[in-house]
């Protein structure tokens, strides 16, 4: 048995060989008839057994390329059906929705639905305090989770496995569970347990960033624990000898990481970044927990249909079908992610190349 599987290696090792030979040799003017015939007189000097798998391998070359093509065509679809049938319903007068003839592309573009989105959500204010909360957290987070993945992937300590399992219950845990306790911590925010024994009161940081901000200041804010993990691959895979040359030549640990590790390891830094922005950006959970009255573009989305009736149907005295409403609530949702789209397409190449290099790789 063992010598028929040799056999069968080593004789598909050496058609494969023979293959790309030949394919490094093709002559593209040969027409489909002439390849045949070259085809069949190969097979003359073939085994039955290699002149089997031959064929084998021709059919599922031949099929594979349209099998593909169809599996990338149908998750192109279902990825791209929710943002085409944004941008076509968007540009859309409302009375368009109610005709059965229009099915993707309106008879006439409107720019209203973004006027009444954007007045809807009050969006520049909303962009503002979104901007202030989501790319200020994000460049907190992303450098303690730095600090953090790089002393488990470079430093020995004691308890290093067990705060390390602590990290993978962060991204296993979800924040739900944790959500009481972190209320009661920053309503009644007692620093060193001696606050309350010298005022008689209690730090009160509900409606404040602190509780956005705190969290991502000690590596702890939304989804920090993949971020620490993520840091960990990237730098583990970085060779020592770089540390080395550099502690030579009188470098602290942390100069050693500023100066060294960081450069190297800019992907990394990329697409942690844009993963952090992307989720604070879309975060209302968290939020909606900590604050009574915020407007970030994510809560803004989430009320809109409240804030249309209110502001641009007139509490209700303008009245709109609920199919009718859908050109707002998808203008909204298009104002809502442009930023982030444009974002992404600028940073396409990086953000590739650091998935690729902060991947799931040496554990």
């Amino acid at each position: 048995m063992a010598q028929a599987k040799a056999l069968d290696g080593s004789m598909s090792a050496g058609i494969q060989k023979d293959s790309k030979r030949n394919k490094k040799h093709h002559d593209p003017k040969l027409t489909p008839k002439e390849r045949r015939e070259r085809f069949k007189k190969r097979l003359e000097y073939l085994t039955p057994a290699e002149q089997k798998y031959l064929k084998r391998k021709r059919i599922v070359d031949a099929v594979w390329p349209i099998f593909r093509a169809i599996i990338v065509f149908g998750l192109c679809f279902i990825i791209l059906y929710p943002l085409i049938f944004m941008l076509s319903v968007a540009f859309r007068p409302r009375a368009e929705m109610n005709d059965p003839t229009i099915m993707w592309i309106p008879k006439t573009f409107t720019l209203n639905n973004i006027k009444d989105a954007i007045r809807a959500m009050d969006f520049w204010k909303t962009l503002g305090n979104t901007l202030f909360l989501n790319i200020g957290c994000s460049l907190v987070q992303v450098a303690t989770c730095a600090v953090t993945g790089y002393g488990f992937a470079r430093f020995k300590f004691k308890g290093k496995s067990i705060l390390f399992f602590i990290v993978i219950l962060m991204i296993l845990v979800p924040p739900q569970i944790i959500l009481i306790p972190q209320y009661m911590f920053f309503r009644y925010f007692n620093p060193f347990w001696i606050y309350n024994a010298i005022t008689g009161s209690y730090i009160n940081f509900i409606n404040t960033a602190v509780t956005m901000y705190m969290p991502a200041v000690t590596a702890n804010g939304i989804s920090a624990g993949l971020f620490i993990f993520l840091f960990r691959q990237s730098f583990r895979s970085l060779p020592m000898e770089l540390e080395d040359a550099a502690y030579l030549d009188g470098c602290s640990p942390f100069m050693t990481f500023l100066r060294v590790m960081v450069p190297n390891a800019g992907s990394t830094f990329l697409t942690v970044f844009l993963f952090s922005v992307v989720w604070y950006w879309n975060d209302y959970y968290v939020s909606t927990s900590f604050f009574t009255d915020n407007r970030t573009v994510a809560l803004m989305l989430k009320n809109l249909d409240a804030n249309l009736t209110r502001i641009i149907f007139d509490n209700g005295n303008i009245q709109v079908n609920v199919r009718e409403l859908i050109v707002w609530m998808e203008a909204g949702c298009l104002i809502s992610i442009t930023p982030i789209l444009i974002m992404y397409i600028a940073l396409q190449k990086n953000f590739t190349e650091g998935i690729a290099r902060s991947g799931l790789t040496g554990m």
